[in-house]
């Protein structure tokens, strides 16, 4: 069935960011510094889209108070000063968005990275004038829940059946699904394409440069 969108929502990491590397190489770096143990980096990657909260405490259920804030505090340290790995966006991204914003699409993001790391990834790859509102895992709840979602909706006054959501991974889908929108996958992040396929999205696109088209041949 043709529907036409109105609200576009976008993950951040994995979907918009080739980012995968340095948050595994993160992870690693905060484990080793709290002697948490080990954790592969396919644990790791299975992770990535939760907020860093729920990611830690997946990996190491029984992880105590105090090791969780020196965690947290390792993460964001190595993250933000010491990591050298590159997070380039993913070919055609910022052209892609450039052509749906100019189609008259409103643009968002639901990610479960925090506001400071979103705020300096926009303003780093000069994407943040694109986007109509974006929401963080740290503001509001991690996904699957819909709540990123629903506040995004509810602040540019869109209905759920004018929404799709656009991610990499099975928690952006659920989420979709959680908060009644469509929901579109991208098969190059960090959940192999069956994993996604699962979830029942609209279609698993391989390309992000392939979502106008897509768009336009099934509008209502």
């Amino acid at each position: 069935m043709k529907t036409a969108f109105t609200l576009l929502v976008f993950d951040w990491d994995g979907t918009l960011v080739d980012s995968q590397a340095r948050i595994v190489a993160t992870f690693k770096a905060a484990i080793q510094a709290v002697g948490l143990g080990h954790a592969s980096s396919a644990a790791i990657r299975n992770v990535i889209g939760l907020s860093l909260e729920h990611a830690i405490y997946h990996l190491f259920p029984t992880i105590n108070a105090q090791q969780y804030q020196q965690f947290k505090e390792c993460y964001r340290q190595y993250y933000f000063a010491e990591d050298t790995l590159p997070t380039p966006l993913f070919t055609g991204v910022t052209q892609t968005l450039q052509k749906l914003r100019a189609t008259g699409y409103w643009l968002a993001v639901a990610t479960g990275k925090a506001r400071r790391g979103l705020n300096i990834a926009l303003a780093e790859h000069q994407l943040t004038e694109l986007f109509h509102t974006t929401r963080c895992a740290d503001e509001t709840f991690s996904k699957p829940h819909p709540q990123m979602l629903l506040e995004i909706m509810d602040e540019l006054g869109v209905i759920p059946e004018k929404t799709v959501m656009i991610g990499d991974t099975e928690y952006d889908l659920q989420m979709a699904k959680n908060a009644g929108t469509a929901a579109i996958a991208v098969s190059y992040g960090a959940h192999d394409k069956p994993r996604l396929l699962a979830c029942q999205p609209l279609i698993c696109l391989d390309n992000l440069t392939d979502l106008p088209a897509y768009l336009d041949a099934n509008e209502a």
